[in-house]
């Protein structure tokens, strides 16, 4: 398999349930996640649930461009609630493999498929089935560094 695409869109919340704010730069930290996030610091919503994938998550921009269209739902990329937007990555084929953000190695654990929670904090009615299946990618930090909007997405 060989492939490459593109980061689009880093994003962080401090708090649980808070905006999120998008950054252009950030520290990505081995086992933890990205720096300034309520998940790194295990204060997310979802930090207590069992499994893993807490680290990071990761959405399409096509699933978001696709519910538009086909759902008519607009969805900006910081209310979908993950922290890294891609271009060109295939990412439930992610699941179980390692892949490159730029410098940063990261695992795909498991799909982060859209929940209640994510349909009542964006206030969009039906993203829960239109996002079905393309709701992203959680993963772990394999190896941390930094990250930019631009670098480049590829296999470990």
């Amino acid at each position: 398999m060989n492939w490459t695409g593109r980061l689009t869109g880093i994003y962080i919340a401090r708090e649980p349930q808070a905006a999120l704010e998008s950054v252009t730069v950030a520290n990505v930290i081995e086992g933890k996640g990205i720096e300034g996030d309520r998940y790194a610091v295990s204060a997310g919503t979802f930090s207590n649930w069992e499994g893993g994938g807490k680290h990071v998550t990761l959405i399409e921009e096509e699933a978001l461009a696709a519910i538009a269209r086909e759902s008519k739902i607009e969805l900006p990329a910081a209310s979908a609630r993950r922290n890294l937007t891609t271009l060109g990555v295939a990412l439930n084929h992610l699941v179980g493999r390692k892949f490159r953000v730029g410098a940063v190695t990261l695992v795909g654990i498991r799909l982060c498929e859209p929940c209640e929670h994510l349909e009542a904090v964006s206030g969009a009615a039906g993203v829960i089935k239109a996002l079905l299946h393309r709701g992203g990618l959680r993963a772990e930090i394999v190896s941390g560094g930094e990250i930019r909007v631009g670098d480049e997405i590829s296999e470990a």
